[in-house]
């Protein structure tokens, strides 16, 4: 991938599959198909570890979860020493606008999940927020991890 984004690069292991383009996610512990998408996911796991050092076993990535009896998934849930979910962050590929829908999307999630904070990034814009009486309220920055 040579998307440049607007994370800070980190030393990736990437190798061919079948002829394709592979990551090493140090999260799931093995390659992980090279999409726009997981570029991005694999960038912002790296943020979260060296940046604002959340341990990796408190990840979970790509992850099922129920809404109004739909299965869905999870791209980044990382959960607090209790084990609730602490920060769920939704990743777009950088060439897909974050719009309403997006947020929609998380909103569903959040519902289900009841994270502390929540997170979108297409790997170029990030934002960071909470919900507070039925409104969100933007962060400046994303939390850093604190032990309970």
């Amino acid at each position: 991938m040579s998307t440049k984004l607007n994370l800070p690069p980190f030393a990736h292991k990437v190798k061919e599959l079948n002829g394709k383009p592979h990551i090493y996610d140090l999260i799931r512990r093995k390659y992980i198909m090279l999409t726009p998408e997981e570029w991005v996911r694999q960038h912002f796991v790296h943020l979260l570890i060296g940046h604002y050092h959340y341990p990796k076993s408190l990840f979970a990535v790509e992850t099922g979860l129920f809404y109004n009896k739909l299965a869905k998934r999870s791209d980044i849930m990382v959960l607090n020493t209790d084990g609730q979910p602490h920060l769920l962050v939704e990743c777009k590929s950088p060439d897909v606008k974050i719009t309403q829908a997006a947020f929609a999307q998380i909103g569903r999630y959040n519902f289900t999940l009841r994270p502390a904070y929540l997170a979108i990034t297409n790997g170029l814009a990030h934002y960071c927020f909470i919900i507070k009486d039925g409104q969100i309220v933007y962060l400046d920055d994303f939390p850093r991890f604190e032990r309970n």
